[in-house]
This record gives structure tokens, sequence and C-alpha cells, in this order.
């Protein structure tokens, strides 16, 4: 047992397959399907200048308390990356990326650090898939980035997701509701929990979003009613495109989001299994977030996805792709044929495995059984004729064939095996 000073930290785990081809198999859907609605990939340091985090809110739960703070050996002031977007941000602005034509679409893929209470799914230590979007007012923008996000789900095995959408208004029209929301609960004081009674002085909007006092924000003042006139249009419009595309969409009036940034359009992604007000992730706009990190105002909507969420609520559905390669055993005393032809087909573009243990040719092939389609075996009087035997697991066929001919014949096989024939 290994000594508790030495275990991983609490909060964080160990990826192992195949839930670690699971990552890939969803990150690679997810980058691809990013390609394909014609973004870029960008990579940010997994670790920022403490004040780039500290624009997303000095009254939200990241910079309160969930912050990987730090001063190094240099005395700078850093955080480990609690979430993408302000990153995204401040790399949009140092490398003049507001110079490049619009819009600019991006997204990025890693991990994130925060230091929250330990729960099912949720990990100090997360992986997150988000999707940014610079230059564009146009509520044709906010469609784009929920349509991904929602292209994104179907592809990785949940149909038919549910999207929820609010506007929480702009500086126009956000400070009267801001006020009659205060005066609201502040005559509620006393019914509401100690979340909630922070919340009322620190980030009122906030109190929407709390999942204890219900029955107060029930009868709470309504923000459509707020909206000013170019808010109203702007929301109208994005629910009319998403419509458009025969995806269902609805408003949540309690929905706000957890970041300062946020203006105009905030949404979730859920879906019917998980329950009708249960987010697997979310996004919205943040037209004033580059002007507040010292760059040039430019409007902007992304979402960030959490991975872990998404493939527990995928379950069995993304299973890692089946091993389609090919083993080469090898009777005793061919060890050294076995790796080059092995190495061979590599350079072929086959996936090969050998054994690197010394086992029998019986041990050889229970392992192959495990790791591969086809197993190539070597050895004997076959070798010395230019001979090799195949064993087909799925089948059971077993058949001799020129040595010379194995990458044209594996070619063939595993080919037929992709196009629906022999599976692996």
């Amino acid at each position: 047992m290994i000594r508790p000073e030495l275990q991983r930290p609490t909060g964080t785990q160990d990826i192992l397959a195949p839930q670690s081809w699971r990552f890939e198999k969803f990150r690679r859907i997810a980058l691809d399907t990013a390609k394909a609605y014609g973004f870029d990939l960008i990579e940010t340091p997994v670790f920022e200048q403490s004040a780039v985090f500290l624009k997303v809110g000095e009254s939200t739960d990241i910079v309160q308390h969930e912050r990987y703070a730090f001063t190094d050996v240099g005395g700078d002031d850093l955080t480990l990356r609690p979430e993408g977007t302000a990153a995204v941000a401040r790399a949009y602005i140092q490398n003049g990326l507001y110079n490049e034509p619009k819009p600019l679409k991006v997204v990025y893929w890693g991990p994130m650090f925060r230091r929250e209470r330990p729960q099912a799914e949720r990990y100090r230590q997360h992986t997150q898939f988000g999707a940014e979007l610079y230059g564009s007012e146009d509520p044709a923008a906010d469609a784009e980035i929920i349509l991904l996000a929602c292209r994104v789900v179907e592809r990785t095995g949940l149909k038919d997701p549910d999207v929820r959408i609010n506007s929480i208004g702009c500086v126009d029209c956000r400070p009267a509701y801001r006020q009659a929301l205060i005066e609201y609960y502040t005559e509620r004081r006393a019914e509401l929990c100690q979340d909630c009674q922070n919340r009322l002085e620190k980030n009122p909007l906030r109190l929407l979003d709390c999942k204890v006092d219900v029955v107060v924000r029930a009868t709470a003042p309504d923000l459509s009613t707020f909206w000013c006139e170019a808010c109203r249009t702007h929301i109208e419009a994005v629910t009319a495109a998403i419509g458009a595309t025969g995806r269902a969409i609805r408003r949540d009036p309690f929905l706000v989001r957890g970041l300062d940034y946020y203006t105009r359009t905030v949404f979730e992604v859920g879906h019917p299994s998980l329950g009708p007000n249960t987010a697997l992730f979310g996004g919205g706009r943040y037209d004033g977030l580059t002007g507040a990190m010292g760059g040039p105002e430019s409007p902007a909507v992304g979402f960030g996805m959490g991975i872990e969420r998404m493939l527990s609520a995928l379950g069995t559905a993304l299973t890692p792709d089946p091993q389609r390669g090919a083993y080469v055993a090898n009777l005793p005393g061919f060890q050294t044929h076995a790796i080059a032809v092995a190495e061979s087909l590599r350079g072929e573009g086959f996936a090969v495995d050998y054994d690197v243990m010394g086992r029998s040719l019986k041990a050889q092939l229970r392992d192959a059984s495990r790791r591969a389609a086809v197993v190539v075996i070597i050895g004997g009087e076959e070798w010395e004729r230019g001979v090799v035997e195949i064993k087909d697991f799925s089948s059971g066929e077993q058949q001799a064939i020129g040595r010379h001919d194995l990458g044209s014949y594996l070619r063939h096989h595993l080919e037929r095996d992709s196009d629906g024939g022999t599976t692996a």
C-alpha cells in the first residue's frame, strides 16, 4: 500500500484504460466537429497571472475560494487555470487576434483546476472542452455556438439535447432589474439560506440560481419584464435561429450562470434523461470581457463543457474503438524475426504488437486474443519456406500465406473489418 503522503491529492483522479481512451475518443469527436464548423484550435498555459481570472468577477466562487493561487520564486502572483474563457480572452488581446478577420472562432481542450468540495464527477482537476467566437454581436453567433455544442453532444451519443436559454440583459437594462431583485429579496431575507444572504450583498443575480430557496425564487421579478428592446430582439432572434434548425429550445427565467462577465444570452445544455433542469454544461455572451482586461472592446460568445460530467452522462454509450490491429507471435528462437516483422508492418501504417515477455506460443496467443483482431504466427519450417500462419480471432479461421504478401493481406482484411465484415 502506498504511503498516505505519496497518494494522489484529494479531488483528483488517475484516468486509466479504458476510460482514458473514452476521453481520447471524446476529444477527437469534439475537435473534429469544431473543425467542421470552422473553428481553429488554441492552447493557453495551465497557469496565468492571477489578475486574468480576477476579471471573471470577485464575487464568484472561483475567485473567492476555489482558485489554486500561488506566488512563485520570482514573486509572480499566479493561478492555475480554473476556466478557459478568461485565458482565451487574454491570448486574444496579447496576440493581437482582434486584428484578424472576423469572426474569430477557436476551441480549446485541457485541464482546469478548482478547489471545489470533492463530489461525484466534480474533480479539483478536470478536463474541459470549450469554444469561443469573437467579433460578432449578431444573434447568429450565439446560435452558432449553441448549435456546435449540441452537435458535439449528439455525436458523442446523447440524442436530442435539451437547450435552456435566457437573457440577463445589458448595462442599460440590467441595473433596474438588479435593484428590483435586491428589494424583493431584502423583504424576505429571513427566509433565505446563508449563501443567498451573502449573494444578496455581493451578486444578487445569483439568487436566481439557488436550489434551496426555490419557494422564494418562484415569485421573484422576471428578467423579461426589464429587458430593453435591443435585448428582447436579440434573444428572440437567437431562439428563432435555433428553432429554425428543428432543435427544441426553451426559456428558463431562473437561468443566470455563475460568472460576472456574462451579458445578454446565457444558456445551458442538458438531456431529458437527466431531468428538466439538470445541466451538463453552459455558456453565454460576454461582450465586455476584453475591454475589462485592457484590450479593445470585442463582442464574444462561448461555452465550456466538463468532460468528466459528459462521460458520466453517456454511461457506456461512448466506448473505445475495438482493437483492429495485428499481433506477431513467434515460435521459440524466432523472437528477433517477430520484432523485425512487427516493425516492418508498423512502417506500413498497421497497429502491431508482439511479445516482450519471452512467453510460450500458447501464452502469446492468449495475449494476442486480448489485443488484436488477427495474429501472425512465425517460425519453424514455414518461415524457412517464406510462409506465415494467420489466425482470425472472430471467425477462428487459420491459413498460411507468403510472408511477402502479409502487408497486402492485412490491409484487405482490416479494411474488410471496418466495412462491416469480420469484426475484431
